[in-house]
């Protein structure tokens, strides 16, 4: 009996997807991420080099940005303060020589910083934070008050804004405290305490003062401190929450940001007939008017009174009529490269107390940056935060390049030992393994 022969199972076909398939784009656009990743690796690693070889770009492109944003500053400073001072029977160079005297005592000071071994400043945790707390009560004693914020402290005919010190103060307070809890992050409970509370400290002697602005840069740094710690995710949600209730309260509770608020949303008129938005309208005048190229350097308009302190919270309006749209995209880019560069120092730290401190800085310049543009270009309600290095203010900007000093500290570190700044003060505490080594060794001895 013959047998049928056995017909082998047919190959299943794979149908490969066409070029224009949704599962071929969605691949692209799960690879494109990676290449930018890989392409932005390879960049810095050509850039800055690799082990022993590093140059230190890093550490040049922070010291050089931030020297250059501070020579935009005291410039700027000039132009548009010139005017109100000539019609204030004042010098036209006052307001620019004070800038000046600040910026040459806040970069020497970065230099003393960025020489020193930043475990260093941990001695200084505790001290800063009391003396900072002490200043901002003592702001409200004899504190004098400028247009409607009590914030200022007048030393001899210089005014000190204790509110700036206050975040380089609650920076490295809690890089301190967050790295001694180290791994008792992950409960709520080592979270909160005391970090939260010394931070809300902070933030309500601030808001006595009615600077809701200040207090939302303090609160970034909070954030941020938590954030780069390594709390958990689900707290922050929580705290987001608290923050923008209480700032609701803040807002609601007082007539001059309601009105802000309104005029911001509508571009109307308050009741009552005041425009609180006129600052930010002219901003957007000026702006407008620079075009490309700017209208040169001095000769704007909107400073003829039109916009209000021009030299303070919205010289990047001046900036952007005098020297145009390519004038702001320089600045734009000069804060982008800080805080690439920043950012950079910060995954390079295996310290939670480094990791912490440089993250907590690199937020606080960057997003107090991000705050003044967006106010600005009228992306957010008028609130007073200054734009770092550049806006009018001895104590901001003093505090400012204070900052970067400590994260230059850390760079210094990431650069080949034959081409390093040499240290100026060097932390001579050792560990305790180093300590029980060392008397083992006499022992034996």
């Amino acid at each position: 009996m013959a047998s049928t022969p056995t017909r082998p199972p047919a190959k299943r076909q794979v149908r490969t997807p066409g070029p224009g398939s949704s599962a071929t784009s969605a691949s692209r656009q799960a690879t494109l991420p990676r290449k930018l990743r890989n392409a932005y690796r390879r960049f810095w690693s050509a850039l800055e080099g690799n082990g022993t070889s590093r140059n230190g770009s890093t550490y040049y492109l922070i010291l050089g940005s931030t020297l250059a944003l501070t020579a935009i500053g005291i410039m700027m400073v000039l132009s548009a303060s010139s005017v109100e001072s000539i019609a204030a029977g004042k010098s036209p160079y006052g307001d620019a020589l004070k800038q000046g005297m600040f910026a040459a005592i806040g970069i020497f000071t970065m230099f003393v910083l960025s020489r020193i071994n930043v475990v260093w400043l941990k001695r200084l945790a505790w001290p800063a934070i009391g003396i900072a707390l002490a200043l901002l009560v003592l702001v409200q004693l004899v504190g004098a008050e400028v247009n409607g914020n009590k914030n200022w402290i007048d030393l001899g005919g210089i005014t000190f804004q204790p509110s700036e010190a206050s975040k380089l103060a609650l920076a490295l307070w809690m890089a301190t405290v967050l790295a001694i809890k180290g791994r008792l992050l992950s409960r709520w409970q080592h979270v909160a305490i005391p970090a939260v509370p010394m931070a809300a400290a902070v933030i309500v002697l601030v808001l006595v003062g009615n600077d809701l602005g200040t207090a939302m840069i303090i609160m970034m740094i909070t954030a941020a401190a938590l954030f780069f710690a390594g709390a958990p995710l689900y707290l922050f949600g929580i705290a987001g929450l608290a923050a923008a209730a209480g700032t609701a309260v803040m807002a609601v509770t007082s007539s001059n940001r309601v009105c802000r608020i309104t005029s911001w949303w509508t571009g109307e008129s308050c009741a009552d007939g005041i425009d609180a938005n006129y600052q930010a309208t002219n901003g957007l005048y000026g702006l407008a008017s620079g075009g490309w190229f700017g209208v040169g350097l001095g000769q704007s308009r909107q400073k003829y009174s039109w916009i209000p302190e021009a030299h303070n919270d919205f010289i990047f309006a001046i900036i952007g009529e005098e020297l145009g749209l390519v004038g702001t995209v320089v600045v734009l880019i000069l804060f982008a490269i800080l805080g690439a560069a920043i950012y950079r120092v910060v995954v390079a730290q295996e310290d939670m107390f480094h990791r912490v401190l440089a993250g907590t800085i690199m937020v606080w310049l960057l997003g107090q940056a991000t705050v003044n543009m967006a106010v600005v270009t009228g992306l957010m309600p008028v609130i007073g935060v200054p734009l770092p290095f550049i806006s009018y203010g001895g104590s901001a900007l003093l505090m400012s390049l204070c900052a970067v000093g400590v994260v230059l500290s850390l760079a210094r570190e990431q650069m080949a030992p034959a081409i390093r700044p040499k240290k100026m003060l060097k932390f001579k505490g050792r560990s305790r393994g180093a300590a029980a080594k060392k008397k083992t060794a006499r022992k034996r001895a």
